[in-house]
């Protein structure tokens, strides 16, 4: 089952981001996980989906935030952040999740959706085609970042 989050949920929710920024090799920081996933649900600043099992546990979750594309004057969505725990990987949560952002972008009537991943993300980069997104090769990716 797929479920919005909201505040009731920042617990459970704040730990599976604390292991997902982990992933990324990021220090782990409960309480800054749980601060900042505040502060995007409080502020609506994204939309946070969480996969439930069958005895009402968070799995895992998607993170997505609105952007707009004057190109084709529409929102779209960032696909920002994505993670279910090891355990759990291979049951379809990840792609529950992508189904529901992808429902997310029909009802606000986006065009799209974006996402970035490491090359050395082997599941993602295995799960991401697999769920219809397409590998963009026109375009460079830059990064400018306060040091």
């Amino acid at each position: 089952m797929i479920i919005t989050a909201n505040l009731q949920h920042l617990d459970e929710l704040a730990l599976l981001f604390d292991m997902y920024r982990q992933f990324y090799d990021k220090p782990s920081d409960v309480p800054a996980a749980k601060e900042f996933l505040t502060e995007r649900i409080q502020n609506k600043e994204s939309v946070i989906y969480c996969a439930v099992n069958d005895k009402n546990k968070i799995t895992g979750f998607i993170q997505l935030y609105p952007l707009f594309s004057s190109t084709r004057l529409k929102r779209f969505w960032i696909l920002n952040d994505l993670f279910v725990y090891s355990e759990h990987r291979g049951n379809g949560f990840s792609k529950a999740l992508i189904e529901q952002a992808k429902e997310l972008c029909k009802q606000t009537n986006a065009c799209g959706m974006l996402l970035e991943t490491s090359k050395t993300n082997n599941i993602g980069n295995n799960l991401y085609p697999s769920s219809g997104f397409a590998l963009r090769d026109d375009a460079n990716f830059y990064e400018w970042e306060i040091k």
